[in-house]
C-alpha cells in the first residue's frame, strides 16, 4: 500500500486499513449474494444481518443495555441539532445548552429558529474557545443538558462529562465516539456523524435512551422524529446502506482487533501525548488549546507565521501528509488523530515536523 498517505483529514477522514481491505474483497460479491453491498435490498436478510451486528457491536463497546436504540439517519450531525429541540422541548420545557464554538453555537442557533426556550449556561467565547467551562450550574427543570464532547475546529475536548444531576445530557459526539470508554449512565441521547471516527459521509449514528424517546410528541413530521426511526429499527425508508455497512466493520475491528474502547484509549492517549509534549517543547511550534482542555482527537497548532504554515502544508502533502491545513474559520495546522490514525504516522509526523523546523530556523 506504497501510494497510501498519512491521513490526518478532519472529516471524511481516515477509515482502518483492514475494514478498507473487507470492503474491497466483499465489494462485488457480497456474501456470496452475487451483488455488490451497494445493491441488495435494505429488506434482503443480508443487510438484515449487517445492521444488526452493527447494532450488537456498539451495544457491547459502549455497555449499553435495552433501554437504549442504536439508529442510524441521513442528514448528519447537524440535522439533530435541530431534531433534538423539536422532538425533546414540546410542552414550553427548557434545556440547557454549553457552548464551546463552532458545533455549539450551530446547535443553539437551530433551537432558536423553533423558538424553544433554552439556556446557554456555560460558555468559553471569551477566549476564543481555547478552553472547556468548568464549575457549571445547571436549571434544575431542564429538559437535558445540550453539549459538543470533542471540538474539532478549535482542538478542543471534555476530559471528563460534567455532573449534571438527574438532568439527563445530549451530546454530540461526531469526532470522539467510541475513541475511548463512556459512562452512559446520564446520557439520555448521544449523537455522531459518521465521517470523522466510524465510517463514511453519508450516515449519523443516534443512540437514545427510552426514557427520552418516551417525550417524543405524535404531532411533528414523521421523518423528523426519532419515534419513527426506532420503531423501524433505522428501516422506516431506505437507509444509507453502505455506509451503515461500513460502521459494522469498523466496530468489528475495535471489537475484535483492538479488542475494545479501554485499548483504543491506551492508544490515542499515547498518540497525542507524542504530538502535544513534541509542540510544548519546540518554540517554533505552539497548540493553540489550553492544557486540560486539549483534543485526543484533532491536534491544532500554529507555526510563527501563515507564510510558514503554507509552506508546512505544501511540504507536507509532498511528503505524504494530507489535510494538516487548519479549519478555514480559524487557520493554523491541525492534526486529526482518529481511531484509525496509527502510531506509525504520529512518528512520521513527527520527523517531519522537526526536519521543517530545522530547515526553517
Amino acid at each position: 500500500m506504497s501510494d497510501r498517505i498519512h491521513n490526518f483529514n478532519a472529516g471524511p477522514a481516515a477509515l482502518p486499513l483492514p475494514v478498507l481491505e473487507e470492503i474491497r474483497d466483499s465489494f462485488i460479491n457480497f456474501k456470496g449474494s452475487g451483488m455488490s453491498i451497494t445493491e441488495v435490498s435494505h429488506r434482503s436478510k443480508w443487510f438484515d444481518d449487517v445492521i444488526n451486528d452493527a447494532i450488537d457491536r456498539t451495544k457491547r463497546l459502549l455497555k449499553l443495555d435495552d433501554q437504549y436504540h442504536v439508529l442510524f439517519l441521513q442528514g448528519g450531525a447537524s440535522m439533530q441539532f435541530c431534531m433534538a429541540p423539536l422532538n425533546f422541548l414540546s410542552d414550553g420545557r427548557s434545556a440547557d445548552y454549553i457552548n464551546t464554538g463552532t458545533w455549539s453555537t450551530k446547535a443553539i442557533k437551530e433551537a432558536q429558529i423553533q423558538n424553544k426556550p433554552i439556556k446557554v449556561v456555560a460558555s468559553s467565547e471569551d477566549k476564543n474557545y481555547c478552553y472547556i467551562p468548568k464549575d457549571i450550574s445547571f436549571n434544575a427543570d431542564a429538559a437535558y443538558v445540550h453539549l459538543t464532547s470533542n471540538n474539532t475546529i478549535k482542538g478542543t475536548q471534555f476530559e471528563s462529562l460534567p455532573d449534571t444531576g438527574k438532568i439527563p445530557m445530549v451530546i454530540d459526539m461526531s469526532s470522539d465516539i467510541v475513541s475511548r470508554p463512556l459512562d452512559m449512565s446520564n446520557i439520555g441521547m448521544l449523537y455522531a456523524g459518521a465521517q470523522k471516527n466510524i465510517g463514511p459521509a453519508g450516515v449519523c449514528m443516534v443512540i437514545i435512551r427510552q426514557d427520552l424517546l418516551d417525550l417524543v410528541p405524535d404531532h411533528i413530521p414523521t421523518m423528523l422524529s426519532y419515534a419513527t426511526f426506532a420503531n423501524k429499527n433505522s428501516m422506516f425508508n431506505t437507509p444509507p446502506c453502505f455506509a451503515i455497512y461500513t460502521i459494522q466493520l469498523v466496530m468489528k475491528w475495535l471489537e475484535e482487533t483492538i479488542g475494545g474502547l479501554e485499548k483504543m484509549d491506551e492508544k490515542n492517549r499515547e498518540k497525542a501525548n507524542l504530538l502535544y509534549n513534541f509542540i510544548d517543547d519546540s518554540s517554533f511550534y505552539r497548540a493553540t488549546a489550553d492544557k486540560g482542555s486539549r483534543s485526543l482527537m484533532n491536534v491544532t497548532f500554529r507555526l510563527p507565521n501563515e507564510d510558514l504554515e503554507a509552506a508546512f502544508v505544501a511540504k507536507a502533502i509532498e511528503s505524504g501528509m494530507g489535510g494538516l491545513k487548519g479549519h478555514r474559520s480559524v487557520g493554523g495546522c491541525r492534526a486529526s488523530i482518529y481511531n484509525a490514525t496509527g502510531i506509525n504516522a504520529i512518528n512520521d509526523l513527527l520527523s517531519f515536523m522537526k526536519l521543517f523546523e530545522e530547515k526553517s530556523g
